[in-house]
């Protein structure tokens, strides 16, 4: 039958200029996203980068770049701080925004207007790095995984659109329904409102997560010991230990050639190994990512 229907599909010629160019375009944006990962992923085992202009297959294997950055003995250290800042902290940031965003979203909730007001504002005004400085250090939490996690347990932007979704999607009749069959509040939010909600929660964990992955300005600031430094911090290391200046070296030519080859090489490894969990991940929760993404579209 829905093939009979698709069949009968006649488009116009407006229609069919519209979906050329819109696949034009689609096409396009295509290339200038992978085409840029594709590039960066062969460049990391080339070891003439900067002869290879902008074709993509090595003239020279190589894999020195990796070896340098995996002989690094704070790598591994580095990768297992981060994988638990961010475990950790997407844990906090989601339990934080869930107790925040649901009750701002039932319409029974009184005062949820102020206290709305009062969240917004801190989008735009913050109490600046002294300050804040200054009280994780009276807290006793400096040079800790506290320090790294909590002062950004919530993201406003991301509570507001965890709001939107409770609000348009949990009708209240499915609140008064669980009333009567003498449902409380927390029963109904650890119940009902979280199954039905793991879209938005997939896209609202991805961001944490995200974010938490690639931070690296809080823990200059707030960690002094290496051993608790997240990989972005150990990888900038890496590449500021590997740096050569022309101008204050010596060296021989050729050599110098080389390390600056070697340099590059260890540029696009870097990327890489910073990128490449991230990039495993996402199509786990791919599906759910699209779903929750479109809170506020319009249905037809």
């Amino acid at each position: 039958m829905m093939a009979k229907i698709k069949k009968s599909i006649r488009y116009t010629m407006g229609d069919r200029i519209f979906l050329t160019i819109d696949f034009v375009i689609l096409v396009l944006l295509l290339i200038a996203i992978a085409y840029p990962l594709i590039y960066i992923f062969f460049a990391s085992f080339n070891a003439q980068v900067t002869k290879m202009g902008l074709s993509l297959i090595p003239e020279e294997w190589t894999i020195q770049g990796y070896k340098a950055v995996f002989e690094y003995k704070f790598i591994w250290s580095g990768y297992r701080n981060t994988l638990v800042y961010t475990a950790v902290g997407t844990i906090i940031n989601l339990f934080v925004t869930i107790c925040c965003a649901y009750p701002l979203s039932r319409k029974d909730f009184k005062g949820r207007g102020p206290i709305m007001v009062m969240c917004m504002i801190t989008m735009y005004f913050s109490g600046g790095l002294i300050p804040t400085y200054l009280v994780i250090k009276d807290l006793g939490i400096l040079n800790t995984m506290w320090s790294i996690v909590l002062p950004g347990a919530m993201s406003v932007y991301n509570m507001i659109v965890m709001r939107t979704y409770f609000d348009t999607q949990i009708p209240m009749e499915l609140l008064e329904s669980a009333q009567l069959d003498g449902c409380g509040n927390l029963n109904f939010l650890k119940s009902i409102v979280l199954p039905l909600s793991v879209p938005i929660l997939a896209v609202v964990g991805l961001f944490y997560a995200v974010g938490h992955w690639n931070s690296y300005f809080n823990a200059m600031i707030y960690l002094t010991e290496r051993d608790r430094y997240p990989l972005q911090v150990i990888l900038r290391d890496i590449l500021i230990m590997n740096n050569v200046d022309p101008s204050e070296s010596s060296m021989d030519l050729t050599l110098l050639q080389s390390m600056e080859e070697r340099q590059n090489v260890m540029k696009y490894s870097l990327i890489i190994v910073s990128s490449l969990p991230v990039l495993i991940l996402y199509p786990f929760i791919q599906k759910y990512f699209v779903k929750g993404i479109m809170i506020g579209a319009i249905k037809g």
